[in-house]
């Protein structure tokens, strides 16, 4: 098994490099890992005491934050290098502060790992929500360095607790972990179902993570004027599928204001957008203090700003529903706002639990979504109701990142499963 996985994995690179000819994802991906040891080794300070934290990407490093954060707030005397696997986390935290070395993971081989680690050396390693790279993991091991599991969560479907050669062998890459904090009680369940009892079921720390960001929201006075008094949809990360429907309401729509925060920003998306709306419409990097009276559609066309914009709205669309799956609820659930999202939201826990308690809404085609926009728009009482279900949801769920600091660091005898 261990052959075929090694084998996987160099096909697998080889792959990236050839879509590197034509695919720029893949090219800064192959791009970035070039010299990867000797840009490394340049980068480490000797006799300094690091902690290494592993994203597949930004949902990831999201989750993954907060730990940091509590990390350089509570142990300063530690270093933080931070590793991403896919280009699209690692180009936009590149420069993130709060890490003292941000690199991309070099490919999962015997040698590869070592060679990471020799020149890391890392004291405490944290790989979060599911990424299981068995190189890397089985070194750790060897060398006594413990390694743990943030944000985890397992499905039946995973390999590891199916019971043929391949599953076998990936259930004992979960043998070598320190520890694991799960977000839910079905992982654990999971977990104990295999002979796995070094859980704690801490939740998830992207509440954390959005409770923060609430905390700390920048005010917008364009966007509060632009709203005045009217309903506001705050739609954010919107992919072209979600913005057809959103177009057709607001097209259809006197009395409700939209922003639109795409999930690509560049100017032919943005252009297009533009062009399917038939209501008077502006760029928020055009209207500073200016908002011209008659504009009902704001348009971001930049990153950054949108977790702060949901602080103004009534009601939140979030895309990606009708792709492979929604982007985070959670930076609009954590200011009471009412969710709406496309069909493909069953892998997101947090999108499950909000759709059951009634604070968020799945919409499948035009009429679904028109309706549910008017019964929260036009009924007080349902966007209120709504609303604190999701206000609360989000308070009741913070915490996760404290019961991991504890755990790790033996602040606390013991925790219960």
């Amino acid at each position: 098994m261990k052959f075929l996985y090694k084998t996987g994995i160099h096909i697998y690179a080889l792959a990236i490099r050839l879509a590197s000819l034509f695919n720029p994802k893949a090219r800064m991906a192959i791009k970035g890992r070039k010299n990867w040891t000797k840009n490394l080794s340049k980068k480490i300070e000797t006799n300094s005491r690091y902690i290494w934290l592993h994203c597949a990407s930004l949902g990831e490093f999201e989750q993954g934050r907060p730990v940091i954060e509590e990390i350089k707030k509570q142990y300063p005397q530690y270093r933080i290098i931070l590793t991403f696997f896919s280009p699209s986390g690692y180009e936009i935290r590149k420069n993130y502060p709060l890490a003292d070395i941000v690199s991309y993971l070099p490919f999962d081989t015997p040698r590869n790992a070592k060679k990471f680690l020799k020149i890391v050396q890392p004291e405490k390693a944290f790989f979060i929500k599911y990424e299981f790279w068995h190189f890397y993991i089985s070194e750790l091991q060897k060398q006594g360095i413990p390694v743990y599991l943030i944000s985890g969560i397992f499905r039946e479907g995973q390999h590891f607790f199916k019971n043929n050669a391949w599953g076998r062998w990936y259930k004992k890459m979960l043998f070598r972990f320190k520890h694991f904090f799960v977000q839910n009680k079905k992982s654990a369940e999971l977990l104990s179902s295999i002979g796995v009892n070094n859980f704690t079921v801490s939740g998830d720390t992207r509440f954390d993570r959005v409770a923060a960001i609430a905390a700390a929201a920048k005010e917008i006075p364009a966007v509060e004027k632009f709203r005045g008094q009217s309903k506001l949809i705050i739609a954010g990360s919107t992919w072209k599928p979600d913005e057809e429907l959103l177009a057709a309401f607001i097209n259809n729509t006197s009395n409700v204001k939209m922003i639109v925060a795409p999930h690509e920003v560049s100017a032919a998306n943005i252009n297009r957008l533009k062009q399917m709306l038939k209501k008077p419409a502006q760029l928020f990097s055009n209207i500073q203090n200016n908002v011209p009276g008659e504009c009902q559609v704001l348009i971001i066309d930049s990153i950054g700003v949108l977790s702060s914009l949901y602080r103004y709205g009534d009601v939140a669309y979030i895309g990606g529903g009708f792709g492979v799956g929604i982007h985070n609820i959670l930076e609009a659930a954590t200011y009471g706002l009412p969710v709406i999202f496309g069909p493909n939201y069953s892998k997101f826990k947090e999108a499950v639990d909000l759709a059951e308690r009634g604070g968020a809404y799945a919409i499948h085609n035009q009429n679904e979504l028109n309706t549910t926009f008017k019964s929260l728009l036009e009924n007080p009482e349902n966007l209120k109701n709504s609303a604190a279900v999701c206000k609360k949801y989000v308070e009741k769920n913070t915490g996760a990142t404290s019961v991991i600091i504890k755990k790790v660091f033996n602040k606390q005898h013991s925790l219960a499963h």
